[in-house]
């Protein structure tokens, strides 16, 4: 077989490593298929019992078949639902190494020139370990949709390599996801996420963020539900590192301006915490909490239902510009996607999984935030609710997780760290009026200070009668007020001091 033939898809290197298909029955591929073509060399003799030579046809260039029977490349047992024993991971969970690895080698383009598209996916199979599961994971986010339960029903229990190798051989059952296998190229979603400077993430790599693996025993909802395949990710934040310490603060698209602020206060106050902003990148709520991290120079993640190279609204470019400089934008739709409504349905999940607690801001009685909070609660994740006016439909949402739901009401930064804390830790007080000059004093004294009038003075007799009190105590209570300097003494009784009337703002 010609090795140097251009593969028709220019987005595939021009250089790439030979690599053995797996034998139908998913085990290792055999020796003839490692060591080259299998057969004979051509003028430079034969190759052995498993190779031939290189393009030149000289039997001297192949390997051995004998030395190539030795490699076993039959794909490792992976959990579908579940963080997998995970070999070495990648540093940053960047795709480089299947790049290098998986994709470079001259007789691909021939190969695919001259097998069927089932035959292509195969090949994904030939793979070794992390290179192998990545590229799998890659094409199962661009065959299943995001949290179809039906996938997560069919598939349970098993490795992602056979979901794939089934989907593959497209057994019955499983046409709604096989009839896609055909327009699946991971090479090429790797490489257009490296155009986007975006990195794919799986489980067991050293960005994984772990806490989302909750989902697979947090259920359905709104007919979505399961752990993503992997992560797509776009900016130079560490995925795990960012989220371990953060909250949502999700809401309505169409907010009030009281809700917009209420957003963004709260945002950049969590920012000068230390604490990471996670939201949806949509309209209101969610765009003014980006712009109140990024206002106070903090960390914020935008989880999208498109591709991390799709801005989505349009308007929003900008934002979603400024996020992926300083933060992260982060989806699990293969780049190029478009978003759909079951798609931002499956998006609220990650939010909800990803983060410590969920903040709704506004959110009427029918809004996306509802479903947010809902899967917060699914995955044991605090809710917390910021009162709105009682006349606004915008907040008649969030008063009922308060009322219904058991949703803990915040209204400052103070609360939410304490929601999110461990127990028994960051506990915040109840507000206090700062203490005043006369909150120490007991109640005789007290009665005395109210009958003092503020500015034309009285006798003490006459303060004795207003208070009902014997004039011997009004006189010892008249002298420790004005000890305190809260009253004074004129020519022809007793009134309230200067200091005094000032502070209570009466005239001086």
């Amino acid at each position: 077989m010609t090795t140097n033939a251009q593969h028709p898809d220019p987005t595939f290197p021009a250089q790439q490593k030979p690599h053995g298909r797996p034998d139908p029955d998913g085990t290792a591929p055999s020796a003839a298929v490692i060591a080259g073509t299998g057969g004979t060399g051509g003028t430079g003799g034969t190759g052995g019992a498993g190779g031939a030579g290189g393009t030149g046809g000289t039997g001297g260039a192949g390997r051995a078949g004998s030395t190539g029977g030795a490699v076993n490349l039959a794909p490792p047992r992976l959990t579908f639902l579940a963080k997998p024993a995970a070999s070495t991971p990648s540093p940053t969970g960047s795709p480089t190494p299947i790049r290098t690895k998986a994709l470079e080698g001259a007789e691909y383009g021939e190969q695919q020139r001259t097998e069927g598209d089932h035959d292509r996916a195969g090949r994904l199979l030939s793979a070794s370990g992390r290179e192998e599961e990545r590229l799998v994971r890659v094409g199962l986010g661009r065959v299943v949709e995001p949290g179809d339960p039906a996938a997560v029903e069919a598939f349970e229990g098993m490795g992602v390599v056979e979901v794939w190798e089934q989907l593959r051989k497209g057994l019955p059952r499983l046409e709604r996801w096989s009839a896609r296998m055909a327009e699946v190229r991971p090479e090429r979603d790797l490489a257009r996420g490296v155009e986007a400077g975006a990195r794919f993430v799986i489980p067991g790599d050293d960005e994984w963020p772990e806490q989302v693996e909750v989902l697979a025993e947090a259920g359905l909802q709104s007919r979505r539900g399961g752990v993503p395949f992997g992560l797509w990710v776009r900016g130079p934040a560490h995925l795990r590192q960012t989220l371990e310490k953060s909250v949502a603060i999700v809401g309505a698209r169409a907010c009030s301006s009281y809700g917009e602020h209420a957003a963004a206060e709260l945002a950049g106050g969590l920012a000068d915490e230390g604490v990471t902003v996670v939201s949806g990148g949509a309209y209101g709520i969610d765009a003014a909490a980006h712009r109140g991290v990024l206002a106070s120079s903090g960390l914020t993640v935008a989880v999208l239902a498109c591709g991390v190279d799709v801005s989505y609204p349009k308007s929003n470019s900008a934002l979603f510009e400024r996020i992926a400089e300083y933060g992260l934008l982060v989806s699990e739709l293969p780049p190029g996607c478009s978003p759909t409504k079951l798609r931002f349905l499956a998006r609220n999940r990650l939010i909800a999984a990803s983060t410590l607690g969920t903040i709704v801001v506004e959110a009427a009685v029918r809004s996306g935030a509802l479903n947010s909070a809902g899967w917060a609660e699914q995955c044991g994740r605090p809710v917390l609710a910021v009162p709105g006016p009682i006349t606004s439909r915008m907040s008649e949402g969030v008063h009922l997780l308060v009322r219904e739901r058991n949703a803990v009401l915040v209204t400052n930064v103070a609360d939410i760290q304490e929601a999110i804390s461990p127990i028994g830790t960051r506990l915040t007080s109840y507000p206090h009026e700062p203490a005043g000059p006369t909150d120490d004093l007991d109640l005789d004294v007290r009665r005395t200070l109210d009958a003092v009038p503020v500015l034309r003075p009285v006798s003490a007799t006459r303060i004795a009668t207003t208070a009902g009190l014997d004039l011997a105590t009004v006189q010892e209570c008249l002298e420790t007020l004005a000890e305190a300097d809260l009253i004074e003494y004129e020519e022809v009784g007793w009134r309230l001091s200067a200091n005094h009337r000032r502070s209570l703002g009466a005239h001086p």
